[in-house]
């Protein structure tokens, strides 16, 4: 199974969210913030074992849109 997850750049590091199952966690590097991540994910789905049901088996299609706004 396959886990998606976005890691955006704060002011003082990164956060990393799963975008499948809603988990958030944060770092001081991408790293950090992707490795503090799947530790959350797994505990969480150790405590929420049903949530594994929507993690995806595919590759997802993700795509950054430029918005023009006045």
């Amino acid at each position: 199974r396959k886990l998606t997850i976005v890691i955006n750049k704060e002011k003082k590091g990164y956060v990393a969210t799963s975008v499948d199952l809603g988990v958030v966690s944060q770092g001081k590097t991408i790293e950090e913030a992707k490795d503090n991540l799947m530790e959350a994910v797994e505990h969480y789905l150790e405590n929420n074992p049903k949530a594994k049901l929507g993690i995806t088996k595919s590759e997802p299609f993700v795509a950054i849109v430029e918005l023009n706004c006045a």
